[in-house]
């Protein structure tokens, strides 16, 4: 297999694709068509923050802004009727003292969100019910283990619960398109339908992986700590260790992601078998849209190249067929027709 970096993420209609310099979005529009957007990313090759476990941290933070970015991006290219979301006062006034614009803003109000809803969900609710639970046990090895069996118990079943969300399943089936493709690419195969349409929706380096084993390194982590009775100093000693979790579990992440021996397969093996409930089978559609927004990263093929791609993927004409009942070949006429008169 080929060793790739690129990797992805999948929204409500469309693929996000990442390689080392340049990002790449595909959305599909109700109509059939496909829009793309595509960046350069930020690039650092050397330097603290290029240091193991200190990228693990810094990936983690711009996965989180990076991410919430891509959702916003995705949702106005789509344009599906939605209505904008319009900044607040406050908002408006943050973004007026600090100079930066009020979408950035409530952006950035929005990952913080994010953060204090997943560290009270999976990292003081988990204490506070292991304190109400624990009753007389006084190891405190065992107890840790309490408090990890329970944040284990809450994350999954967040995550079965999120899984049923019928907007979500779509995400799931991009995202699993996105696997497909990588999986696809790094078997050395051209990247057509065909041949993504045969790969597993499972891959060893995703992001669902990386959270299970945030979820491990924490058990691990906090066990050497004991436990305080003092709940303000342990959620304090939780807190601040975070981010040294979060750059232990990516150095695991790509450590199991190396090979593909017994060792490194039965690494990788909880990780994978989480990912069925955050992937489903993708249409062929989907796997078009992830297949695009993978070349437009890997920028392999010219800009010409790509937009004949896009043109080739494009369904708009065969929907409008669909939708006024007429054959595909006089919907396609239709556009010049009005464009005549």
């Amino acid at each position: 297999m080929k060793k790739s970096s690129i990797g992805g993420q999948g929204v409500l209609d469309g693929v996000m694709m990442r390689s080392p310099k340049t990002s790449a979005l595909a959305v599909r529009k109700e109509s059939g068509e496909i829009v793309t957007k595509k960046w350069e990313n930020k690039v650092r090759e050397k330097g603290f923050l290029t240091w193991p476990v200190v990228r693990g941290v810094v990936n983690f933070v711009e996965m989180m802004v990076n991410g919430m970015s891509v959702i916003m991006d995705a949702a106005k290219m789509a344009e599906n009727g939605e209505e904008e979301y319009e900044p607040n006062k406050f908002e408006k006034y943050v973004a007026k003292k600090t100079g930066k614009s009020a979408m950035d803003v409530m952006m950035g109000f929005a990952v913080v969100l994010a953060i204090v809803l997943a560290v009270g969900l999976f990292f003081i609710l988990p204490t506070v019910i292991t304190n109400w639970i624990k009753g007389g046990v006084q190891s405190s090895i065992l107890i840790n283990l309490i408090d990890g069996g329970v944040r284990l118990a809450i994350f999954l079943t967040y995550m079965i619960l999120v899984s049923r969300m019928k907007d979500i399943k779509t995400v799931f089936r991009y995202h699993g398109a996105e696997h497909k493709t990588v999986s696809c690419y790094e078997h050395d195969e051209e990247l057509t339908v065909e041949n993504v349409r045969k790969y597993k929706t499972l891959h060893p380096r995703c992001g669902t992986s990386y959270l299970l084993l945030v979820m491990i390194v924490t058990i691990l982590v906090y066990s050497l700590l004991g436990w305080n009775e003092n709940i303000w100093l342990r959620f304090g000693t939780r807190i601040l260790l975070l981010p040294v979790i979060a750059g232990l579990a990516y150095e695991l992440l790509k450590f199991a992601a190396k090979g593909d021996s017994l060792f490194f397969r039965i690494i990788r093996w909880p990780g994978m078998q989480l990912q069925r409930l955050t992937t489903a089978q993708p249409t062929d559609e989907q796997m078009e849209v992830a297949i695009l927004a993978f070349e437009m990263a890997l920028e392999e093929k010219s800009e010409q190249e790509i937009e004949e791609m896009r043109e080739r993927f494009d369904h708009s004409a065969k929907k409008a067929a669909e939708e006024s009942e007429l054959p595909e070949e006089t919907a396609e006429e239709l556009p010049a027709a009005t464009a005549a008169k």
